[in-house]
């Protein structure tokens, strides 16, 4: 966010200080020391460039160790893809591609500058950018973007992986059937007069629309080469880089892309002449080929294995290649709202208190992955407010409460239950296995179920239906901001609204019309100081419900190798920003 300046975000209204979110969204910590800036040094990525180069050619190598939920920018929400995407995918806006706080600034990029709102805030207008074209050297028109709105928020059964913001935010169309069951119909909330103008009108007035404009939802799509679910296969790039090579679970391959020009574009650079991605690498081989430095890049941007953590800490030499990046992400549990006998609040609050955080915390890598939570919003968001509502003596349970909230259930000798994680997350898997543990000592069996994450949002976990079938009464998650204030956090997870049929991020189903009605309000508030009130409000009531047990507000160990030029943490993404990392 802005240090020197103040963010328009609702027309003659409130100004947005930006002064008040940097010390709401400070890093803290090594993250603020800037003893190590410009040298290869421990942390010094969170606070500087590492490696700056402006160095050509070559090739840069990213590795996951699953497969991203899909590269298609319209049917993505791992914030991984997000920051990825940007290669290949140009937004209305983004953020600032610089270290430290000013990373969380949002930028113009497809559009010439920041949205202009009406001053009733019902209307939002973008202008794009002179010249823009795709990679096929067709131009990037307005009505390009408007189509991706429309294919991503409007056509849940063939691109359900994202969120919906933009159906939930713009004025009603009841009419409009989405571009694949209606190719003739037409979203009449947006707008676009011409080539290079696009209007957005809102049925209620939505403080941080530049924010929700930074999403890859509206990089452009040419209606023309629209393959629905199978885009991804042959996407056309507005970015810097293009595919030549896509295989569905196997991996990527991009080159420069001859169409896009650096006078369009302030932010990226065209410094590798290739980038591969490879998926379904095993974690710990991604760990051992960064430290030999025969990849570039873990792209999941989770940090190294918990396995690998004594190894690479223990070396000096390794450890000066690290930066503990505060992710911005929760790592929790969600507790079904659906699945008996969670129906019933006391069970949930059962598992509140029959949790061991500490032994959670130190299962899934001690300090240095996290610090162990108590609330739903994180302490790098705006909005956040420190309290615990189920408080525990050094963060190990209580065994008694825990006991006494299943009697309260009708459940005094525990139940058994079955718990989702993602099965090639090994520290995942590790934290889910500490928790099967502590629910062990208070009656409850919790049976894990593995799943693999590029599906684990689209068929399992994410998908009501699956959840209710096989008896998903608990879920491993974690949760970043898809931008940095109270409602860009909490919307996707708690609101009764968000709940879909496949792609579902609010996995506990929970639908409060009192925390519904107050997300409402804080988000057409126009006061900074009081949105900010009632999103620690709701956080408070969504605790009161128990459905999302907090367990660390996550850091993640990162590995840059020494042939990885241009490396820092983006703070609006918790991990390097991918848009100019190249190779020495």
């Amino acid at each position: 966010m802005r240090s020197r300046t103040k963010r328009r975000l609702l027309g003659a209204v409130s100004m947005l200080s930006v002064a008040t979110l940097l010390a709401a969204c400070g890093s803290g910590g090594d993250s603020k020391d800037q003893s190590n800036s410009g040298k290869v040094a421990y942390n010094a990525g969170n606070t500087s460039v590492v490696n700056a180069s402006d160095k050509t050619g070559g090739t840069v190598t990213y590795a996951v160790s699953d497969a991203p939920d899909s590269f298609d920018p319209g049917n993505t929400y791992y914030a991984f893809v997000w920051d990825f995407s940007r290669l290949y995918a140009r937004a209305l806006t983004t953020f600032k591609t610089e270290p430290g706080d000013a990373g969380l600034e949002v930028v113009p990029d497809l559009a010439e500058k920041l949205g202009e709102p009406s001053a009733d805030g019902l209307t939002w207008t973008y202008t794009l950018r002179k010249g823009l074209k795709y990679s096929d050297g067709s131009p990037i028109t307005a009505k390009d973007v408007k189509y991706a709105i429309e294919r991503s928020n409007y056509a849940p059964a063939v691109l359900s992986n994202g969120p919906t913001y933009f159906k939930d935010t713009l004025k009603n169309d009841t009419g409009y059937k989405g571009p694949y069951d209606d190719p003739n119909g037409d979203l009449t909330s947006i707008e676009t007069p011409n080539d290079t103008t696009i209007v957005f009108h809102l049925k209620a007035p939505f403080a941080d629309f530049d924010f929700l404009a930074s999403n890859p939802q509206t990089a452009p799509v040419p209606k023309a080469k629209d393959t629905g679910a199978t885009y991804v296969n042959s996407i056309v790039s507005s970015g810097s880089y293009m595919f030549t090579k896509y295989e569905d679970g196997k991996g990527a391959t991009l080159v420069k892309n001859p169409n896009w020009s650096a006078s369009s574009d302030p932010l990226r650079k065209q410094y590798p002449e290739t980038i591969q991605v490879n998926f379904g690498q095993e974690q710990e081989s991604i760990d051992k080929d960064l430290q030999a430095d025969t990849i570039q890049v873990d792209l999941s941007g989770a940090g190294i294995a918990t396995s690998s953590q004594s190894t690479v800490f223990a070396n000096p030499d390794l450890k000066k290649n690290v930066d503990d990046a505060l992710s911005g992400a929760l790592a929790y549990v969600a507790v079904s709202t659906k699945v008996a006998p969670f129906d019933n609040v006391h069970c949930r609050i059962a598992v509140q208190y029959a949790i061991d955080k500490a032994a959670a915390q130190t299962t899934y890598g001690g300090e240095v992955r996290g610090e162990i939570a108590s609330t739903v919003l994180p302490p790098n968001v705006t909005g956040y407010k420190d309290f615990d509502t189920y408080k525990t003596d050094g963060n190990k349970g209580d065994v008694a409460k825990a006991k006494d909230e299943l009697k309260q259930c009708g459940q005094p000798n525990g139940f058994t239950t079955n718990f989702a994680a993602r099965g090639d997350r090994p520290a995942e898997i590790a934290l889910a296995t500490a928790i099967q543990e502590s629910l062990k000592k208070v009656g409850i069996t919790a049976n894990i179920q593995q799943y693999p994450s590029g599906k684990y949002f689209s068929s399992y976990a994410g998908s009501p239906q699956f959840v209710h079938d096989n008896n998903l009464g608990l879920s491993m998650s974690a949760w970043a901001a898809d931008w940095p204030s109270g409602y860009g956090f909490l919307d996707q997870v708690v609101d009764g609204k968000t709940i879909k049929a496949a792609g579902n991020t609010n996995i506990s189903e929970l639908n409060d019309p009192k925390i519904n009605s107050m997300l409402q309000d804080a988000i057409t508030n126009n006061d900074l100081d009081a949105r900010n009130k009632l999103y620690g409000e709701i956080d408070k009531a969504v605790m009161d419900q128990a459905v999302i047990v907090p367990l660390l507000y996550r850091k993640d160990p990162l590995y840059r190798p020494p042939s990885a030029t241009n490396v820092f943490v983006t703070a609006a993404y918790g991990m390097y920003d991918y848009l100019n990392i190249g190779r020495s």
